[in-house]
């Protein structure tokens, strides 16, 4: 008879404890207390799942609803976006799958509405919160940003497009959207004053500016709303990848007439 083997690991996200036959698999799994696969998996839904994975507590009514809301809005942002059309290019270069989801992470990790830009962002949030008057003072002598080894300064304001015109549409839509949530009040404040902030930026609100201002509302750290804001995208990110792999570089939405090969 083998020896009965008895192994636990536990972290403060996680504790599990091994099969008494074998300790490379896990017996039970718990996350924040929580029976992943005797409880949650019966109860809890992914968006459930996934706040009490970063903030290890269940989201309330308000939690939940607005990170479903967010995690929808950002899920696919269209072959417009940076992330979204790096995983484009892997795809119908022929690539790896992994490949195409590493460039949209690593393209959609910059200071140009990518997830840096979100850790800015509520690092603002953090500062100012609702005071009108402090974000303008922040505004215009923005703070000395850390890391300047690995990133280089930010060149317009955190949340806010500097190739923007006007605030687009769907942005709009989900700060609408987002805001009618029951006491969301940051996100509220943001709705009323987002032309006054928008006019002191010198441009408009951004996704990256109004997912900023979404994981402030759920108490999130910046590290944690820059990993996510990176995870919510790579959805549309792999669509869109595996759709440019099959179609072809012919069919390439960016060649509004195509363009022919000559020798």
């Amino acid at each position: 008879m083998s020896p009965t083997i008895s192994e636990t690991i536990s972290t403060k996200i996680w504790d599990e404890v091994a099969e008494p036959d074998n300790p490379f698999a896990a017996a039970s799994c718990r996350c924040s207390g929580f029976d992943v696969y005797g409880d949650l998996l019966n109860n809890a839904s992914y968006i459930d799942y996934l706040y009490l994975i970063f903030k290890l507590d269940p989201p309330n009514k308000k939690q939940s609803k607005i990170l479903e809301g967010l995690a929808i809005a950002l899920a696919n942002l269209g072959p417009r976006d940076h992330a979204v059309r790096a995983a484009m290019n892997a795809g119908v270069g022929g690539s790896t799958h992994a490949s195409a989801l590493i460039v949209a992470i690593s393209v959609g990790a910059g200071n140009l509405g990518g997830a840096r830009e979100v850790f800015y962002g509520v690092q603002y949030w953090q500062a100012c919160g609702t005071g009108i008057e402090k974000w303008r003072d922040l505004i215009a002598n923005p703070p000395q940003q850390a890391r300047l080894d690995v990133w280089l300064p930010m060149e317009h304001t955190p949340g806010f497009d500097p190739n923007g015109v006007n605030c687009p549409k769907p942005v709009i839509q989900t700060l609408e959207y987002l805001a009618d949530i029951d006491t969301a009040d940051h996100l509220k404040w943001l709705r009323d004053n987002r032309t006054i902030l928008e006019s002191k930026a010198g441009y408009p609100l951004a996704f990256s500016g109004l997912a900023s201002a979404a994981f402030y509302e759920l108490e999130l750290q910046p590290e944690q709303a820059e990993m996510l804001f990176m995870l919510m995208r790579l959805p549309g990110a792999a669509a869109h990848a595996l759709e440019q792999e099959k179609s072809g570089w012919r069919k390439y939405p960016f060649f509004s007439k195509g363009f022919k090969v000559t020798e």
